[in-house]
């Protein structure tokens, strides 16, 4: 859907259809009261139309608005058309001057040679520069006036030849007017009306003495007599119930449209239809699905043409699409999106552009335009290839012969195939349906102004997601990106031309691994155990026993842990210095379980080891068993895991009791020296010693726990970045996930799309193969299609009256055919003389039975012209060829009466029974009747009565040779006297042999008076 942004302060005041001072202004301005304006335009048959139209005019009151008449004239001669128009209308009537001002109740014609344009209440004449042919008045009026006057154009098309006032159509419908067409059936000549319904633009199809009285009631109601109440505003409960009818019957939403797009198209179509209130317009919607499919359509009006907005196209020309072929290697692919391309004009200026720089830098590309439009009347126009003639004003004339072609009606022009192939056209609604992927550009123009803020927030991140990396977004002038500016750098700010940018972090998700490094696996994950015994070798039971004994003998308790105090293996009797912990079951850790006495140690060895990574021994420890307190030795050292497949440091905490011997060597170092002084000094000592002892023990172990408290909290804080990386990362994982499900819905989309296209394609194809094959059959021709290689393409039913073909003989060589042809054996060499020479060959050929044939030998051409083989035809010529003989035979004959009739001997052919059948002059002048009355004789008529029953039979014996020739015998003149004549006889025989008559030679016998 495509169309020209409104403007809001457009719209007439509707409060009274003319004025007091009858002052017009540009509808821009309009100020106080205002009056319908009505363009009407027309060709030939024209004049009839004009005057019924303004037959149809009330008598008695005045329609309270202008009529601007717009006529394909002559420029070289004063038009008489004011004067006759003023024969049937009391309203007055000018030929209109530069300048001149418009009025109500008055009627302007245009003069010859000028085109004309309304602006500011006025009518401007220009002198065209288009040459005569080529102009198209109407449409330069009917445009001028949508432009001015906006959803308060009225235009009428009537009778005339051409498609001119289609494109002007168009702009009236695009901003919101009314169009009227006469019916074909009414017209002199129905181009113009035919061609502005095609369109489905036109409101009314009226005769032309009707259509006065349905604009009088269209204006009264929207513009609205001084007295009329205002018209209900669309409240937004009625809007939404309109767009819950739209939506169940089209299948389309407009409800995120802006409210002011919809209620002008809902005011316009009240008022085409006479309805007063809002709710009896919903009524008659819901009671006809037709109004329904009318006000979709209205929605959906586009104000399109051929490099609409020239300096926006020139943009797109110099900088973007240089940049589009950059750094492109030859036949790799180029893929832009028009989205919105209403009857596709727009889509093929792109693609002209596009193979105009292929041209231009002699490189090949494969480029794709995909043009969607949610119109399927519009998309089914595209697809056509097929406008108006009037396209000629948009289209400079090196480009319209370049990529159009004329069809044969001359009214028309076709997009050529090479650029038609570029196109992809699609039914998309770019609200619901997911957009194609990696772009190289998204044209979107005048397409977001009429959607709400809501749904153009939704679109621009979308147009982001469907560009490559660098794709750029063409907007219409009067659209931005809005709040998405960090998405995309702007190009060229007045064409509103954006470059897309990587997306920002939160806007849009980033590809994984984007923001974080990879992951790995933490050093706190569960690990298995590892203290599985390795089988000894079989040869050496002993040793294997000596060692368990040994181990379970001599070795004391010992703990394999990693660097948390996890227990990863168990030896020896541990139950004494260990205990499980309270709470849930699961990993073992060596400093809950540890008993009374033994946690402070063991935490602060196994911390210096950690930190050191040497070996940390603790002596006798006080350690709560089962019973009293139990002194323990603690040892933790480092283990080299890499050969078990630990990559994190594990530690051996060994616990064994304290040996009497070094409990007696700690006790006594920590007794002081004492000479002979008395035993309580020293057990007061002894005990001070003590306590200095347990409190250097727990300042160790009050660091070592402030240091795993700091170990702690870092790794806290290490874990909860790592999981807010792994959040962010699933979250990244998850919108990739999105993206991925969005992408394979566009690649579903497209292919949908292309698949849809070659639907089309096939069903255009398959009706051509139909068409071209009836003609061929239809025409009886024998014809055979052969290529370069000489063999069978196709071949017409006819074909196989001369050469034995059959339908498995496609592919083989034309030249292992038998053919029916008789003293033609040169086929396959006058083929190949034509493929190189390329001059058609024509020779003519019998068959066995009879028949004769003009073979015909053509290149085979393609649309591009080129030579792709031939073509062989045979042309029935047998009868033709009768004709020749029997034309030569009758030549033959008619030789042979002119040498009769020329001959100074009399000669008459006679039948079998005597009866004259021919007569010469001679003869005429020898007996002296005329050739009237001897066909009507029988030569016994001529004969002495003597003779008459013996000389017809002298006659035939002489013609059959029986009797010698010349012989001498006797004829009676008119005038009764007897003459001697000397007769030849010869006999006349069909075609079977038979004899049906004699002719006879007779002359006067030398030397012989008659008597």
């Amino acid at each position: 859907m495509k169309k020209k942004k409104d403007t809001p302060d457009s719209k007439l005041q509707k409060t009274s259809p003319v004025s007091n001072d009858n002052t017009v202004l540009d509808s821009g301005q309009w100020s106080g009261s205002a009056f319908p304006i009505v363009g009407i335009g027309a060709s030939a048959g024209g004049l009839a139309a004009f005057e019924a139209f303004f037959s149809g005019m009330p008598a008695d009151a005045d329609p309270g608005m202008a009529f601007i008449l717009v006529q394909h004239l002559a420029p070289d001669h004063k038009s008489l058309l004011t004067e006759l128009i003023r024969r049937c209308t009391r309203m007055e009537v000018f030929e209109v001057e530069d300048g001149m001002e418009v009025r109500p109740n008055c009627i302007y014609i245009i003069p010859p040679n000028r085109d004309m344009a309304f602006l500011h209440g006025s009518l401007h004449l220009i002198e065209p520069i288009a040459p005569r042919g080529q102009r198209l008045p109407i449409d330069y009026f009917f445009r001028s006036q949508a432009q001015s006057l906006h959803e308060s154009a009225i235009g009428v098309v009537l009778s005339g030849t051409g498609s001119d006032g289609t494109l002007g159509v168009r702009s009236i419908k695009g901003e919101g007017g009314m169009v009227i067409a006469q019916t074909p059936e009414s017209c002199e000549h129905d181009g113009m009306p035919r061609s502005a319904i095609a369109t489905g633009l036109v409101d009314y199809e009226l005769v032309p003495s009707e259509m006065p009285a349905r604009i009088i009631a269209y204006a009264s109601h929207a513009f609205g007599p001084p007295l009329r109440t205002a018209p209900t505003p669309v409240t937004d409960s009625a809007l939404r119930k309109i767009c819950i009818l739209l939506r169940a019957q089209t299948g389309h939403d407009f409800s995120q449209y802006k409210p002011s797009t919809i209620h002008r198209r809902i005011e316009r179509r009240m008022a085409v239809h006479q309805i007063d209130t809002l709710d009896a317009y919903i009524q008659y919607l819901r009671q006809t699905p037709m109004e329904v499919e009318a006000l979709f359509r209205d929605l959906l009006i586009g104000v399109t043409r051929f490099f609409r907005d020239a300096d926006v196209f020139k943009v797109l020309e110099e900088k973007v699409i240089p940049k589009l072929f950059a750094g492109k290697s030859p036949n790799s692919s180029i893929r832009i999106w028009s989205a919105g391309c209403s009857t596709g004009e727009e889509a093929y200026s792109i693609a002209i552009l596009l193979q105009e720089y292929m041209e231009k830098t002699r490189q090949t590309f494969k480029v794709q335009v995909f043009a969607t439009d949610m119109d399927s009347q519009a998309i089914a126009t595209a697809r056509s290839g097929l406008y108006p003639a009037s396209i000629a004003t948009d289209i400079t004339p090196q480009r319209l012969a370049r990529f159009f072609s004329v069809e044969a009606n001359g009214g028309t022009y076709r997009i050529h195939k090479t650029l038609r192939d570029i196109l992809i056209f699609s039914e998309q609604d770019v609200i619901k349906d997911p957009p194609f992927s990696r772009l190289d550009c998204i044209v979107c123009r005048n397409l977001l102004i009429y959607m709400g803020g809501e749904l153009q927030k939704k679109l621009i991140p979308l147009f982001h997601y469907a560009l490559r990396p660098g794709g750029f977004l063409f907007l219409g002038t009067s659209e931005t990106v809005g709040d998405f500016g960090d998405l995309f750098t702007v190009v060229d700010r007045k064409s509103k031309l954006y470059l897309r940018n990587e997306a920002a972090r939160g806007r849009q998700s980033a590809p994984m691994g984007r923001f974080l490094p990879p992951l790995t696996v933490l050093d706190s994950s569960p690990l298995r155990p590892t203290g599985v015994k390795e089988a000894a070798p079989a040869k050496l039971p002993l040793r294997e026993l000596t060692e368990q004994t040994l181990l379970h003998r001599f070795i004391p308790a010992g703990v394999l842990v990693n660097a948390q105090g996890d227990i990863l293996y168990l030896h020896g009797r541990t139950g004494q210095y260990l205990e499980p912990a309270q709470g849930e079951a699961g990993t073992n850790n060596i400093l809950k379980m540890a008993r009374e006495g033994l946690r402070r140690g063991l935490s602060t060895a196994l911390h210096k080891a950690r930190s050191s990574g040497e070996t940390v021994r603790s002596q006798a420890l006080r350690v709560k068993t089962n019973g009293p307190f139990t002194s323990v030795d603690l040892t933790v050292c480092p283990v080299a895991a890499d050969h078990v497949g630990f990559s994190a440091p594990l530690y051996l905490v060994v616990l064994r009791p304290t040996s009497q011997a070094d409990l007696g060597s700690v006790q006594k170092a920590h007794l002081p020296d004492v000479e002979d002084g008395a035993e309580k000094l020293a057990r007061e000592k002894n005990e001070v010693a003590t306590l200095r002892q347990e409190l250097l023990a727990n300042e160790e172990y009050l660091q070592s726990t402030i240091e795993e408290l700091e170990t702690s909290n870092e790794e806290l804080n290490s874990s909860n970045e790592e999981m807010q990386s792994i959040n962010e990362e699933l979250q990244s994982s998850n919108e990739e996930l999105e993206t991925s499900k969005e992408e394979l819905q566009s690649v579903n989309e497209e292919l949908s799309t292309v698949n849809a296209e070659l639907q089309n394609k096939l069903i255009d194809l398959s009706q051509a193969n139909n068409d071209m094959s009836n003609l061929l059959s239809g025409t009886g021709i024998a014809t055979i299609f052969v290529d370069h290689q000489l063999c069978i393409m196709r071949f017409t039913p006819a074909a196989t009256r001369i050469i034995n073909l059959i339908p498995i003989d496609i592919g083989r060589p034309v030249g292992h055919i038998v053919s029916k042809m008789v003293g033609y054996d040169n086929l396959v060499g006058d083929v190949r003389s034509v493929l190189e020479t390329l001059l058609p060959k024509d020779l003519e050929v019998q068959t066995a039975d009879g028949k004769w044939y003009t073979m015909r030998i053509q290149p085979y051409r393609t649309l591009e012209n080129v030579i792709e083989g031939a073509v062989i035809t045979f042309v029935d010529i047998t009868e033709m060829k009768k004709s020749h003989e029997l034309l030569r035979e009758a030549h033959g004959q008619i030789r042979l009466a002119v040498v009769a009739r020329d001959s100074l001997d009399a000669i008459a052919v006679l039948d079998t029974k005597g009866d004259i059948l021919s007569w010469n002059p001679s003869a005429e002048r020898l007996f002296g009747w005329s050739e009237e009355e001897a066909l009507a004789m029988d030569i016994r008529d001529m004969l002495p009565e003597d003779m008459r029953a013996q000389e017809l039979e002298n006659i035939r014996q002489v013609a059959a040779g029986v009797m010698p020739t010349p012989y001498e015998t006797r004829r009676v003149h008119k005038d009764g006297q007897t003459l001697e004549v000397w007769l030849s006889a010869s006999p006349l025989a069909d075609d079977a042999g038979h004899v049906y008559a004699m002719a006879t030679i007779q002359r006067m016998a030398p030397g012989r008076d008659s008597t």
